[in-house]
């Protein structure tokens, strides 16, 4: 028997949050030095110790619920501009991170603006992050887009 459950009426800003605080922690563990900033555009500072490049990252959180695990996250386009003016004050690359909350899985993506921007490359006002089977194994594929998934199972909650 599966229960619907309402989210709380704050769970939009707790998903940011989370989703911000993942990718800091994925980063960490992965010898990056970084920083959550509270600035207009980005949302983490990191300086990859592989290659030294200074990355300012735009982190976009969705929760989805069981119906829309395979919906699109919308970004737009405006906010592209302000990762770039956002980098540009702090000296840094522009890339975006990714974190979807579908069911049972928690997927993290982590890519440069430029190569997001070759994704989806034509006008309009918004590039949609699609979240369909074929969409996530494209992803997987590509060596441009490091991803992570957290499989979670809750037990005896309800």
């Amino acid at each position: 028997m599966v229960i619907e459950i309402r989210k709380s009426s704050r769970h939009s800003k707790i998903t940011g949050d989370f989703g911000e605080a993942v990718v800091l922690y994925w980063l960490s563990k992965h010898g990056f030095e970084c920083a959550r900033v509270d600035h207009t555009g980005i949302d983490i500072i990191a300086r990859n110790p592989q290659n030294q490049e200074l990355m300012g990252i735009s982190v976009k959180s969705r929760s989805r619920s069981l119906e829309t695990e395979g919906a699109s996250l919308v970004i737009p386009r405006s906010n592209l501009a302000k990762a770039q003016q956002a980098c540009k004050a702090f000296g840094c690359q522009p890339y975006y991170a990714i974190v979807v909350d579908a069911g049972r899985l928690i997927n993290v993506f982590l890519l440069s603006m430029q190569h997001l921007l070759q994704m989806h490359p034509r006008g309009g006002k918004t590039i949609n992050w699609s979240m369909g089977p074929k969409a996530l194994a494209e992803y997987s594929a590509d060596p441009h887009i490091k991803h992570f998934v957290f499989n979670t199972d809750t037990k005896c909650w309800w």
